[in-house]
Parts: structure tokens; C-alpha cells; sequence
């Protein structure tokens, strides 16, 4: 049986934080971590960002927003990435995280500003191009 949703988020996901990123998650994933990963990728990838509605930026920059409130410092850095490929720049970027800090608190504020920081450095580092 072939699965739609499943084909559109490895599309869709591949197309947000990047082939290489997606292919050494399914490669480092075990039977155990499997089941994860289709999960996210089907349901968050496959079914909402590809959902009509908003565009891949503001779909980008509100998950750097809730990630970096929730204090998740490893898929913000991956989302920071995103947000870049879907067309934030570092303004959009800084905007978005000090709405963080004031509505979230300056602890997530400070921390999400060193991981973008951080994953400047690796998008840039990886050649690809930073928007001011």
C-alpha cells in the first residue's frame, strides 16, 4: 500500500532542514527509533506543512518561535536552519526570538539567540546563504 502523506513529508521535510540531515537521521535510526520517525514524518511533515494556509516561512518562524520557548535546543538549531532555506533572513529571525524572550522569558530568549548563532555558522558553514 502506498503511503501519500509518508512520500509528501520526506518531500516536504528533506525540503525544510535538508536531504543530509534527513538521511543521517534514517540511517542512525534502529528498529526502535523507526516508528518515531515516520510518525513525525508523516504526521508533522506529510499532513501540516504541507497544508494550505501559510507560507513555508511563517510556518518556519512559528516553530523557531515555539521551540525556542519550549527550550528545545536541538531542533531549534535544526528549524533555524529551515526557517533559512524557506526564505527568513537574520532579521526575521532576531524578530522572532525577541518576541520569545519577552513572552517567554529571557532564560529562552538568551538560549535561543546562541543557538541561532550556532546554526548561522553551520548553514553558512555548509555553503549556503544567510539573508541579513
Amino acid at each position: 500500500m502506498r503511503d501519500d502523506a509518508l512520500e509528501k513529508g520526506f518531500a516536504m521535510r528533506r525540503r525544510v532542514v535538508g536531504a543530509k540531515h534527513v538521511e543521517a537521521s534514517l540511517t542512525s535510526g534502529d528498529d526502535f527509533a523507526q516508528p518515531m520517525q515516520e510518525l513525525a514524518t508523516r504526521y508533522c511533515w506529510g499532513d501540516v506543512w504541507n497544508r494550505e494556509g501559510l507560507e513555508l516561512k511563517t510556518r518556519s518562524l512559528l516553530i523557531v518561535a515555539m521551540l525556542a520557548s519550549l527550550n528545545r535546543p536541538t531542533e531549534l538549531r535544526l528549524h533555524i536552519r529551515g526557517a533559512l532555506r524557506n526564505g527568513a533572513g537574520r532579521a526575521e529571525i532576531r524578530e522572532t526570538l525577541l518576541q520569545v524572550a519577552v513572552y517567554a522569558g529571557m532564560p529562552a530568549g538568551l538560549e535561543a539567540f546562541r543557538q541561532a548563532k550556532t546554526a548561522f555558522g553551520e548553514h553558512e558553514s555548509d555553503g549556503e546563504t544567510v539573508t541579513p
